[in-house]
This record gives structure tokens, C-alpha cells and sequence, in this order.
């Protein structure tokens, strides 16, 4: 049976996918090689930028030349958007989209998985084919790559937990997404929103707790929609209080939800819960209520920061981060400069910060005012420079303090990594700590940037 390798892009939804295929692969009988001398590449894609295309593309092109054999297939969001584009780069011998790539393990293992998507088969360039079911030895593809896109359904394919390499498993319970931001690609390559079933989510986040997991991380593209395709009275504050009811994970932590789905009920959970990370990430895109408008964001700049405020009022020493996009179209130097006063007005502890990226079928991306892509850059930097300062105050004020950590790896020295419950690295020097350990630490000192601490 072949030797693969997975190389996962984007966001942690993305991941939870990756992990999935991983093990749908080991178990079909696939076995986990060497990159250099892998028969099978497997590309879970991101295509949330035109930094993440081009990515994918560089990556694709280094895999064939360093080792002309391997067959690549690359499937997740850039596949879904692009297959015809991507069919055409040296290597690609598969381009299986959102749509299919639930069946990805069956499709390379044997006949049978082509055949049962036989009705979704697309030509490399894109379009659905409603030909004969393809006779085609998928483990020996003819030079034509085999595309594999069609519609996203409404059903949600769940990925189950697997004890990959990370040490704070992500479990994915909602993907797809209603709402239609201007710049977003993200509906049309995911579908709309859909949800696990709680008693799926209940059993995989037992899966988890029965491997020894200290901390989970709940995950989807849109969090705080999940359950309202599901026909009953039912949100993710609910799913949230089942898992901690109905579970004895040491810790939950919430991947990212959007602002209006940050209730009050939501944060007293979380800072009262002592099993809750105490960190909240919540999009904002922009400080300005004239581009949060064109963004057709589904919020003002007033009731955003009424919630990071009730956060921070609650709980102090909460890691709050959120998403800043610089460069909009449409966006002046005024709107920047209200952007960036907004953003300095609030507690902030990190943002991740994008210059914006045209994707092809949005509504932004033939809309007027186009910013140039250098005046886009400085304000990435001075968007930079204002978190920079925010977050160095933060790490400061972490020292003497005692937070509960799980150790994630050990450095090149041997010393174990932690994360903080609000979000933080800390460097636990001498200490002789296992991986996905949960623990108290002390924070003694910060020491170019970063936290050093002891176990306490």
C-alpha cells in the first residue's frame, strides 16, 4: 500500500480535516512516509488569501521537484474554488474539492470511491460532468489529473477525533457559514452552516478525554451558529454546557466566534467555569463603523466593544485577541486612523492582522476604490506597531502571577513549552515535564519577549 504525506494549510477547522483524512488514510492501510520519498502527497488546502494560493502553488511545485514520483493530490477550499487552475500544475494527479474530500480515503483506495462520486466527477476545468462513471485506476491516474468537485451539501461530515501530533486537539463542531461578507470566499467553498450532533460531539470530546487529553479546542468556521440548522432549541452556549456537564475535560477553550454571538450569559460561563480557558477571540475586521458597513459586517463598532469590555471587566488577565483587515477597498487614511483608535481604546492582548486580498467571486472584489498595495502594507506595520505595545504591556503584567498551563512540546534545549489559560507561551527552563501535562506555573521573568517560568 502507497506511503503518504499530509501537509494541512489555514485555519483550525482546516486542521481538524486534516487530522480526519490522516486517519481515514491509516486506516484504508496507507502508511505515513518520509516527504522526500512519499509516493502520495496530500494538500488540505486554504484559500482564504491570494497569499494562501500562491503558498499551496510554491508548495506543489517544491514536492515535484524534489521528488518527481510522488503523486499529489490536493484537496480542501483552494480545490473547491480553483480546480482547474490547480489540475494544471506539474505533480497534481488529483483535485478533490470540499464536496468530496470526506470521500477522499475511499477514492484512493479503489474504484468503488470514484464510482460512489461519480455523479459530482468535474472536468479540470471545472465544470460537472454528467458522463459515464469513470473506469479510471485512481492508484494509477493517466496523465490527465482526476477533478473531483460539486456542490456543497448541507450535511455535516464530521472529523473524528485522532490522536495526531498536536497536543490541544482541535474538535471541529460546525463548518460552513450564512452570512455573506463582502470579502469572504469562505461560503462558496464551505457551504452554509451546519452542525454535528451533540451526541456526536459528546462522544468524540470523550474519545478525547479517554486518549489523555488535557485540552480540547471546539472549532468551526462560524462557531456561535452552531445548532440553528438543526431544527430544535439549541446553540453553542448549550453544546458548550453539555461538553463540561457531560465530560471531565480538564479544559475547553474556544477557537474564535463572532462578536454578536458573544453573549453575557457566554462570558459569565467562561469566567466562572474554572475548566474554561480564559481567552476570547473575536473578528473585528475594522474599527470603523463606514467600512464594517461595506464589509457587511453584522455589527456597529459600539456593540463590539461593549462585549471585549464586559469581557475584560469579568476577567482581567483574559487573553482577547482578534482579526484586523487593512486595506479594504474603500478604506481611507481617516478610516484607518478611526480603525486604529478604536483598536487602542480596547484591551486587546494580540490581533492577527491581513492585508486584504481580492478573491474572485466576492462582492469586494470589483468594487470601487481598490487600495494600493503599499499604502495596504504600512498599515499592516503601524497596525503591527500599535499591538506590539499592547501585547508587551500584557506580558509584563503576567510576571508573579500563577496560571494554570498545558505543556505543549520541548524546545531544542530540552525545556518544556507551556500555553497559559489566557494564551500565552511560557518557557519553563530545567524542567523535566511531558507533553500534555496540565499544570500551575509561576511566571517569573519575560526575557526577550517571551515568558520564563516555573512549575509551581
Amino acid at each position: 500500500m502507497s506511503t503518504f504525506h499530509l501537509i494541512n494549510f489555514g485555519c483550525r477547522a482546516s486542521h481538524a480535516d486534516g487530522a480526519s483524512i490522516k486517519q481515514q488514510l491509516m486506516e484504508k492501510g496507507f502508511r505515513q512516509g518520509a516527504p522526500e520519498a512519499s509516493e502520495l502527497a496530500v494538500l488540505n488546502t486554504c484559500t482564504v488569501t491570494a497569499a494562501a494560493d500562491a503558498e499551496v502553488r510554491q508548495v506543489i511545485r517544491r514536492i515535484h521537484r524534489s521528488n518527481p514520483d510522488c503523486r499529489i493530490v490536493v484537496t480542501g477550499c483552494y480545490a473547491q474554488r480553483a480546480a482547474g487552475e490547480i489540475a494544471k500544475l506539474p505533480g497534481v494527479a488529483w483535485v478533490i474539492g470540499n464536496s468530496h474530500k470526506h470521500m477522499l480515503a475511499q477514492i484512493l483506495s479503489g474504484n468503488s470511491g470514484v464510482e460512489a462520486a461519480g455523479e459530482h466527477l468535474a472536468s479540470p476545468e471545472g465544470q460537472n460532468s454528467c458522463a459515464e462513471k469513470p473506469s479510471i485506476d485512481v492508484r494509477h491516474p493517466a496523465d490527465q489529473p482526476l477533478v473531483l468537485v460539486g456542490e456543497i451539501g448541507d450535511t455535516f461530515h464530521f472529523a473524528p477525533v485522532f490522536a495526531d501530533d498536536r497536543t490541544r486537539p482541535t474538535l471541529k463542531v460546525q463548518d460552513g457559514c450564512n452570512a455573506r461578507c463582502a470579502f469572504c470566499i469562505i461560503p462558496q467553498v464551505r457551504g452554509d452552516s451546519h452542525s454535528m450532533d451533540p451526541g456526536k460531539v459528546i462522544e468524540q470530546a470523550r474519545e478525547l478525554e479517554r486518549k489523555g487529553y488535557k485540552e480540547i479546542v471546539l472549532s468551526g468556521i462560524n462557531l456561535g451558529s452552531y445548532g440553528r440548522d438543526l431544527g430544535r432549541r439549541l446553540n453553542f452556549q448549550d453544546l458548550l454546557e453539555r461538553v463540561l456537564r457531560e465530560t471531565a475535560i480538564a479544559r475547553v477553550r474556544i477557537s474564535s466566534i463572532e462578536p454578536m454571538d458573544v453573549s453575557r450569559e457566554l462570558i459569565r460561563l467562561v469566567a466562572t467555569e474554572p475548566r474554561m480557558a480564559q481567552h476570547f477571540h473575536v473578528p473585528l475586521q475594522s474599527g470603523c463603523d463606514r467600512i464594517l458597513r461595506l464589509m457587511n459586517r453584522r455589527y456597529w463598532t459600539t456593540q463590539y466593544s461593549d462585549r471585549i469590555v464586559a469581557i475584560h471587566e469579568r476577567m482581567p488577565n483574559c487573553g482577547i485577541g482578534a482579526d484586523i483587515m487593512a486595506g479594504f477597498p474603500g478604506e481611507t487614511e481617516a478610516d484607518h486612523a478611526a480603525s486604529c483608535r478604536f483598536i487602542e481604546s480596547l484591551p486587546f492582548t494580540y490581533l492577527h492582522i491581513f492585508p486584504y486580498s481580492a478573491r474572485p467571486g466576492t462582492a469586494a472584489a470589483n468594487s470601487a476604490g481598490q487600495v494600493d498595495g503599499r499604502r495596504i502594507h504600512e498599515r499592516v506595520r503601524e497596525l503591527k506597531s500599535l499591538i506590539a505595545a499592547k501585547r508587551g504591556q500584557f506580558i509584563e503584567d503576567q510576571i508573579g502571577q500563577r496560571l494554570s498551563a498545558v505543556v505543549l512540546h520541548k524546545t531544542g534545549d530540552g525545556s518544556p513549552t507551556a500555553l497559559t489559560t489566557n494564551y500565552l507561551q511560557v518557557s519553563l527552563p530545567g524542567a523535566s515535564i511531558s507533553p500534555n501535562t496540565l499544570l500551575d506555573v509561576e511566571i517569573g521573568r519575560v526575557h526577550e519577549g517571551a515568558l520564563v517560568g516555573r512549575a509551581a
